[in-house]
């Protein structure tokens, strides 16, 4: 099991792309073994060329169904997400741009459904995060943009596909251990999982007539691409050495909790769940 004292200090430009990490990320689910529970299915995973989305795409397609992946600029990535997931057989197609952008949002929605015939699956997951070490020094454009990539998204996402949801789809939304106790040095990124918290509560709570479940997964320190691309080599060093586990969590630990929620034969009982794999940290209440 890897240990703070074994990652080394390095830093990669932003946003950051799998390639140019010293230290690879496990995410390409290469020992996960699908059992067929979501067959014929049709998702879309935004965020979805690398880390956490990535993973689960992968996972996603060795249960069975088809996936979509939107991203930024990141084309290396989603290529390679997409050769793995077709290498299970199932289809992948990618969209990429900026989803700060409402039209972005509601057009990756469209193509999707266009591409793959159906949607069945929506796993708002894209996210942005520049931490600043003063609270002075957080810039009304900064907090503007965090919210339209980590908020805003979701909500134009979600709405945009909720006729194809509607009887029987899900939404899965990627929270964070910092929208449930904070992080001084990353305020907006902290304010925006807390509403994403809240906007899953919410939803649970008005899509349950439409027939759609919505759960989010609120990982502990994960290591992807934005963790180099973001944070200063001092930081990248001891990232994940706090939790109880002594380190952050690979991609693919985290993707079979995405798979728990998708699955109806696994979680058809669940709505309004959020489910925290933090790497032994607990929190009161």
């Amino acid at each position: 099991m890897e240990s703070e004292t074994e990652r080394e200090p390095e830093q990669i430009p932003y946003p950051g792309s799998t390639a140019e990490m010293d230290q690879q990320p496990r995410d390409e689910m290469r020992d996960y073994v699908g059992r067929g529970l979501l067959e014929g299915k049709k998702a879309l995973i935004t965020g979805g060329d690398s880390g956490i989305g990535r993973a689960v795409a992968v996972a996603f397609a060795k249960e069975g169904a088809d996936v979509a992946i939107a991203y930024l600029s990141e084309d290396d990535d989603a290529k390679h997400t997409c050769k793995l997931v077709t290498a299970t057989g199932r289809r992948c197609v990618s969209f990429r741009g900026d989803l700060a952008s409402e039209r972005q949002c509601r057009q990756v929605v469209h193509d999707t459904v266009v591409e793959l015939g159906a949607l069945d699956i929506l796993v708002n997951n894209v996210g942005c995060q520049n931490p600043v070490q003063d609270f002075a020094e957080l810039t009304a454009q900064q907090w503007r943009h965090t919210f339209s990539v980590n908020i805003d998204s979701y909500f134009y996402c979600t709405q945009a596909a909720l006729e194809q949801l509607t009887g029987g789809g899900c939404i899965i939304n990627t929270g964070s251990i910092n929208g449930l106790r904070g992080n001084k040095s990353l305020i907006d990124y902290s304010a925006t999982k807390g509403a994403i918290n809240a906007f899953t509560y919410s939803l649970a709570q008005s899509l349950h007539e439409r027939g759609i479940r919505v759960n989010c997964v609120a990982p502990g320190p994960v290591w992807t691409p934005l963790i180099p691309a973001t944070m200063d080599e001092e930081k990248v060093a001891s990232f994940g050495g706090q939790v109880p586990y002594g380190r952050p969590a690979q991609p693919d630990e985290i993707a079979p909790s995405y798979v728990f929620f998708a699955a109806g034969a696994l979680s058809s009982y669940y709505s309004g769940e959020v489910l925290a794999p933090t790497g032994g940290e607990t929190l009161p209440g």
